[in-house]
């Protein structure tokens, strides 16, 4: 259109303009980000069940010069689930998530979350691996699988709020009795209360913010997702 010249150019210009406004808006990405993670939060204490199940995304391989694998933003799943196995709410955790050749490879995320998982004082004997899950479907078939291999009935599903509600469907979806345990919280009560106080904070919530507009986007694919997911039949 700009190498034509046609009057209609600022359209498309200006309408770029909006979406990156508004979908990097602190008030707009809070909302999305809380309409995922607020579904599950437990209103009492877990209880106990058979396994903790930590789903991948939660790992960066072990390439140089990575001393060790690393915890990326998802990172919680890990330290969470370790969490829970201190405190004595399951004898065994599964850790479910391979590799995506074409994301640079390399180990599986369950065994990079085993050796981190080892650190944190979880003895190898209590942990069992999926390694070959490429997705949150595959997650829950493989899983199901090690369950009934275990004969484990119930577990205490971990993975990032935002990511639970679709996870949760999906396991359920398999007959899997799966207890939310969701850990990784982008949105607080304290951020909301924060973003509403000032004059400094509602001016700072209207400019635009890049971590804000990961935030959307994210929360868009997880609703994307759960979409497409829906129309494969997995939830």
């Amino acid at each position: 259109m700009s190498w034509k010249r046609s009057k209609w150019v600022p359209i498309p210009v200006a309408l770029a303009l909006v979406i990156l406004l508004i979908s990097s808006n602190n008030w707009v990405a809070n909302s999305i980000v809380q309409s995922l993670e607020w579904q599950y939060i437990p209103k009492a204490t877990l209880p106990k069940a058979d396994a903790i199940v930590v789903l991948g995304g939660a790992t960066r391989s072990q390439f140089p010069p990575r001393p060790a694998p690393d915890l990326n933003e998802g990172g919680d799943r890990v330290v969470y689930g370790a969490e829970l196995y201190r405190e004595g709410k399951a004898p065994v955790i599964i850790a479910s998530g391979g590799r995506i050749e074409w994301r640079g490879g390399g180990a599986s995320e369950s065994g990079d979350m085993a050796t981190i998982l080892e650190m944190m004082g979880v003895p190898p004997s209590a942990i069992l691996q999926d390694p070959n899950s490429l997705n949150t479907y595959e997650n829950a078939v493989n899983v199901k699988e090690i369950m009934q291999k275990n004969k484990i009935r119930r577990i205490l599903l971990v993975t990032s709020a935002m990511h639970m509600p679709r996870a949760l469907k999906i396991f359920q979806r398999q007959g899997i009795e799966a207890i939310p345990a969701p850990t990784d919280f982008q949105i607080t009560q304290q951020e909301i209360n924060e973003a509403n106080n000032s004059f400094e904070s509602t001016v700072l919530s209207i400019l635009p913010d890049t971590q804000r507009l990961d935030r959307t986007t994210r929360s868009i694919k997880e609703y994307v997702g759960t979409f497409i997911y829906w129309l494969r039949g997995w939830v």
